[in-house]
């Protein structure tokens, strides 16, 4: 009975200690990343706003005059005109066709009247491989609003 006990002992502090892969600073990192696992379910952060509608894009005219929000507009970068949506709101927007996306940031105004959801820059055009189509089907979520 003695050896019996004197080789579950042992064991049982052994099965009491913790190991790092589960220990609360690990866990902590994987919560601050973009996306983390958590039981083998991956969880996006919450989106405040989802829609879809259709893409354009805008470029050579454009470049290198001001914006609606007094930047000077480069058509390389991966910027977006929207109607109503504040300056500096990022936005991940999904090309439906490929699956493609870009995370891009509203800095200019678009006009009312062409029915589309957003226009995009070259650059982000590019990026989502929609420039040869000229017109697309996106999904736009938002990923954090901007302030005026």
């Amino acid at each position: 009975m003695k050896k019996l006990f004197i080789l579950v002992i042992p064991f049982f502090l052994v099965s009491c200690t913790s190991t790092l892969r589960y220990s609360k600073e690990n866990n902590a990192e994987e919560e601050n990343s973009f996306r983390y696992k958590r039981s083998r379910i991956f969880i996006e952060p919450s989106v405040p706003e989802t829609l879809t509608g259709i893409a354009s894009y805008y470029a050579d005219e454009f470049d290198g005059k001001k914006t609606a929000n007094g930047e000077i507009f480069n058509m390389n970068d991966l910027t977006a005109a929207h109607i109503s949506y504040p300056f500096n709101t990022t936005c991940r927007v999904t090309n439906l066709k490929n699956q493609k996306s870009v995370i891009v940031r509203i800095n200019d105004r678009k006009p009312d009247t062409n029915n589309r959801a957003i226009d995009l820059s070259l650059g982000a055009a590019k990026e989502i491989d929609m420039v040869n189509d000229g017109l697309v089907e996106v999904r736009i979520d938002i990923l954090e609003w901007g302030g005026e």
